[in-house]
């Protein structure tokens, strides 16, 4: 078994039992978490490494984990809403499958599953698009610093939900309703493939520069602008939004950058966030940026 310990805030004291086998246990000032969800009501943090390139120019998937991270972390009740709605999910296609619904063709069970779903799914679909445009402004100032450029950067929540105007999206009743009715038209298709094509899981994130799709046209350049754009916008919105700047976390990812960019970072972080930067070589780092920090050699 391997122990970790840790102080947050000078006040909690936080342990974290790891074994070779068996899930890990967290104790918070002593008492073990019922949830190990729950670490994010004490403790916030920012990693940054160098497979997060692919929040901009991969698949929606990482984009949907990213924004669902930093929704998380602003609002930790959202990660139960995620684990809720990813049951009704796996239990909605299960049904589909199932001996009861082949015989009987009843649909019964699908309405209540439509009902709760189309109610948390409003839920994810709001805190999403609010915390991108919590965000936004952020990364626009970190873009603008970073590229030293003119460039206008714009970030999009592509929903499936249809036909719904800027005025709806703050009425939760009226994105339920529309998002029942989007369930209930595909019904037909997912009875036969056992899959359903719309909802949260199926949404996306739009990042562009000058009206353009980053992942799509971007530069390799610019998609790496971008990303770290991202991230420090990242920390300065749980800064801003918690008063308590989260701990900066740093994989490797001078690597992924080049020398213009690993300075302005650089130049950048530790400044009121507690920062951990991993490394392979200590040759991308300025004497001055190595002389100012604590180093650990594994």
């Amino acid at each position: 078994m391997a122990v970790v310990i840790g102080q947050i805030n000078f006040k909690d004291d936080l342990k974290l039992n790891l074994f070779r086998k068996g899930p890990k246990r967290i104790y918070v000032n002593e008492s073990i978490l019922k949830k190990q969800s729950e670490i994010k009501n004490y403790i916030r943090s920012v990693c940054f490494c160098s497979n997060d390139i692919d929040i901009v120019r991969s698949e929606p998937s990482y984009r949907r984990t990213w924004i669902d991270k930093v929704v998380s972390q602003l609002e930790p009740v959202y990660l139960d809403l995620i684990s809720r709605f990813n049951r009704l999910l796996k239990q909605r296609s299960h049904f589909w499958r199932s001996e009861s619904f082949l015989k009987t063709q009843s649909t019964d069970i699908v309405e209540s599953f439509d009902i709760q779903m189309s109610i948390i799914s409003t839920r994810i679909f709001r805190r999403r698009r609010r915390a991108l445009l919590k965000i936004k402004p952020y990364v626009e100032y970190w873009h603008n610093h970073l590229s030293k450029s003119q460039e206008q950067i714009d970030i999009n929540y592509l929903s499936g939900i249809q036909n719904i105007s800027p005025e709806e999206e703050e009425e939760e009743e009226v994105i339920s309703k529309k998002i029942a009715a989007q369930l209930l038209n595909q019904r037909s298709i997912e009875a036969l493939t056992g899959k359903c094509n719309f909802g949260p899981h199926r949404d996306d994130v739009e990042f562009l520069i000058n009206n353009v799709s980053v992942r799509k046209y971007g530069s390799s350049g610019q998609q790496r602008t971008f990303i770290l754009a991202l991230k420090m916008a990242e920390l300065d919105l749980l800064t801003k939004t918690l008063n308590v700047p989260p701990i900066l976390i740093l994989d490797d990812v001078l690597a992924e950058l080049d020398l213009t960019r690993q300075n302005l970072l650089l130049n950048s972080v530790g400044k009121d966030s507690q920062c951990f930067i991993s490394a392979t070589h200590l040759d991308k780092f300025n004497q001055s940026f190595l002389g100012s920090s604590q180093m650990i050699h594994l």
